[in-house]
């Protein structure tokens, strides 16, 4: 079992920054690839970023390439979400997940545990 906070969200006005981060419980972080997602308002659940358990591979979404970069730091347990160039249409909660697959998976089916989500706001 791994429980998932997140953390960092908030309001950003159109061209900034933010990091999220999300630490996991438990002394097995290495053993899961990590998964960020976001649900946009009115939207299904979506795709951002993932990294496998050493970080050796990331995946992002076409629309986050370039302006988000994911990263973890399996001794502090925590995955991060570096968000920049933030547009209006970024605002949506965001949630990490924790996936026991062998296979890398960027799907949110291959993911086994999630956090409660963080809201991310960006203003025009």
């Amino acid at each position: 079992q791994v429980q998932l906070v997140e953390s960092g969200g908030g309001l950003v006005q159109a061209g900034g920054s933010l990091r999220l981060s999300c630490t996991a419980s438990g002394r097995t972080f290495s053993s899961y690839a990590m998964g960020w997602f976001r649900q946009l308002p009115g939207k299904e659940r979506e795709s951002v970023a993932a990294i496998s358990r050493y970080g050796t591979r990331t995946y992002y979404a076409d629309s986050m390439k370039g302006r988000f970069t994911i990263s973890r730091d399996n001794a502090k347990n925590t995955v991060y979400l570096q968000m920049n160039s933030l547009k209006p249409e970024d605002t949506a909660v965001y949630f990490c997940a924790a996936s026991a697959r062998v296979v890398f998976t960027t799907t949110q089916e291959g993911y086994d545990y999630w956090g409660q989500g963080t809201q991310v706001t960006v203003s025009s």
